[in-house]
């Protein structure tokens, strides 16, 4: 009964559908009057030819000759009521048989159905509800950002303004309301003044329209848009977005940051306060042969290892876990501690040879500026003119050709980032430059996370995703960074101490048997301790810093919680 109170509230609410069931209900009453009409009329020229019949037979007889369901049992003997009868039959075969069905269908059927289908898809929210996410588009940023939401208790509802994608929506478990992302009565209905953050991920024009709108309902709500060209940011901030993401930009800074500089040195791929987190490549050092416990790094630098990458694979650290040429060590430490580490282990290298980026898009200039700050050199391919114009060391051709990635340098250069937005496209070139080099380290940028197991199935070394970097950095800011992307599905989170773990030491708590997140840092106020021993005993208060894969992770909030 509640569903349908609300298909009827929808049905009534909209104007021109109030319109049609007053037509519709106008069409009913000519049609019972001439069904009345007919029946008297029935009555007269009965009695004319002698024949008496109750009023209930006349309406029977005039559906009956109406609905041309036949004659038999009643009929008239004259002329002039057999033409009467011709008059009824006719006029029901047009308003019984045409016309009603077509303006019980128009004024009607058709608009209940959709009355049906509204009242799936909402206009409007509880008004109990706070505290949530307002999101304007459902794509493959904000999909990885709901799976984060549900995992930390955060509400939202994703904006759509045609019905029938937010029924397909709907239908996928979406939380979805429907309003036109420019109309202030959507985010009102939205609950915008109730709501943590506004996230608008669409083109530039409309994100600086529903960020405007916004901030002119509410001014303190955060408001979070992405931007596409650098004279967006400006315009989108005097707009009213808190903080503006250009996701390309930071794409193609991560993404440099793993290309092989042609040493074997610790190079620091973020950070969390005063820890850092570092990747080292062990080619030529005097580590490789060695498992972790033979190393003793943390007795010898300080520095912890917390994993271990191998052709694109997380794995682990553990005491018996052997390190060859192609390994990458995932170190935790302080500045002074990876200082010391690359002073001890670090083996010395020059390129002679450019990196190659496979793309000339907004991700791949990025990239190649971001090379240029480490003072690497690069080269870029792009088969559209357009996209390198003006860009040094830029080659015009299609990355897919033998001869142009030859002339490019893949046989000598140490590693090639392929930036394509196309996944497709990215997993055939990964696989190519695998076949052309089997010994190239390959860095590649996945758009969907789901792609991620492709990418590295196909060979990359390494695999980034714009929507895990996308949704990552919204969620830092909804929490005031309390996790941070360290590679494609390796976090650094930071959590207050569960009441379950209060009071006991790291090794009691067995977190990095049940769970396979590593406690690398423990913050107590100010003071931070990274890499604590394991008979450090965890305060009540404290916050730990974990680092693990997206696994380990929801592992670790399935047995503590998320709060």
């Amino acid at each position: 009964m509640k569903f349908l109170g609300a298909q009827i509230s929808f049905l009534l609410q909209n104007k021109p559908d109030r319109k049609n069931l007053r037509l519709l209900f106008n069409f009913l009453l000519v049609l019972l009057g001439m069904i009345t009409v007919f029946s008297v009329i029935f009555h007269l020229l009965m009695l004319r030819e002698g024949q008496t019949f109750s009023w209930l037979t006349g309406f029977y007889w005039t559906l009956t000759v109406m609905s041309t369901l036949g004659f038999g049992d009643i009929t008239f003997h004259s002329d002039f009521g057999r033409l009467f009868s011709i008059v009824v039959l006719l006029s029901g075969m047009l308003f019984l048989l045409v016309l009603f069905p077509f303006t019980f269908i128009n004024f009607f059927y058709s608009p209940w159905i959709k009355a049906q289908d509204q009242s799936r898809v909402p206009r409007e929210l509880p008004k109990t509800i706070q505290g949530h996410v307002i999101l304007t588009r459902y794509g493959p940023i904000t999909e990885p950002l709901i799976k984060k939401l549900h995992r930390f208790n955060y509400e939202y509802v994703v904006l759509v303004a045609d019905l029938a994608e937010g029924l397909r929506l709907k239908e996928m478990g979406i939380n979805v309301m429907l309003g036109d992302l420019v109309d202030p009565q959507t985010y009102r209905n939205a609950r915008v003044e109730k709501a943590a953050m506004v996230a608008t991920t669409e083109s530039d024009v409309l994100n600086t329209n529903v960020a405007f709108t916004v901030r002119g309902i509410n001014k303190e709500v955060t408001i979070i848009s992405t931007a596409n060209t650098d004279a967006a940011v400006d315009i989108l901030k005097l707009a009213g977005s808190n903080n503006v993401l250009q996701l390309g930009e930071i794409m193609g800074l991560i993404l440099s940051r793993r290309a092989n500089a042609g040493d074997a040195c610790a190079h620091v791929v973020g950070r969390f306060g005063e820890l850092q987190i570092a990747e080292a490549l062990v080619t030529g050092s005097s580590l490789v042969g060695m498992t972790l416990k033979e190393t003793e790094l943390r007795q010898k630098v300080g520095v912890s290892v917390v994993g271990i990458w191998e052709r694109g694979n997380f794995q682990t650290a553990r005491p018996e876990t052997l390190i060859s040429q192609s390994t990458v060590l995932v170190l935790a430490g302080s500045g002074d501690q990876m200082e010391l580490y690359n002073k001890t282990f670090g083996v010395k290298g020059e390129l002679n040879a450019p990196v190659l980026i496979l793309g000339g898009g907004r991700v791949g200039r990025a990239t190649g500026k971001a090379l240029s700050v480490r003072n690497l050199d690069y080269k870029i391919v792009e088969k559209d003119p357009s996209r390198v114009k003006g860009v040094r060391n830029s080659i015009v051709g299609d990355a897919s050709d033998r001869e142009i990635l030859l002339q490019a340098g893949i046989m000598e250069s140490p590693s090639v980032i392929i930036t394509t937005h196309d996944d497709d496209v990215n997993v055939y070139l990964t696989i190519y430059c695998r076949l052309i080099r089997p010994d190239i380290q390959i860095i590649t940028r996945s758009t969907l996370e789901r792609n991620l197991g492709n990418m590295h199935r196909a060979g990359a070394d390494f695999v980034m995703s714009y929507a895990s970097l996308g949704a990552n950095t919204i969620l830092n800011l909804l929490q005031r960074s309390d996790i941070m992307m360290v590679a494609e599905g390796l976090d650094l989170i930071k959590v207050k101490i569960p009441k379950q773990l209060t009071g006991k030491t790291i090794k009691e708590s067995s977190i990095r048997k049940e769970t396979g997140c590593t406690i690398i840092a423990i913050r107590t106020g100010e003071e931070m301790t990274i890499n604590p021993e394991p008979e450090m005993i965890m305060e009540e208060g404290a916050e730990i810093i974990l680092i693990g894969t997206v696994e380990a992770e929801n592992q670790f909030f399935e047995i503590y919680g998320a709060d």
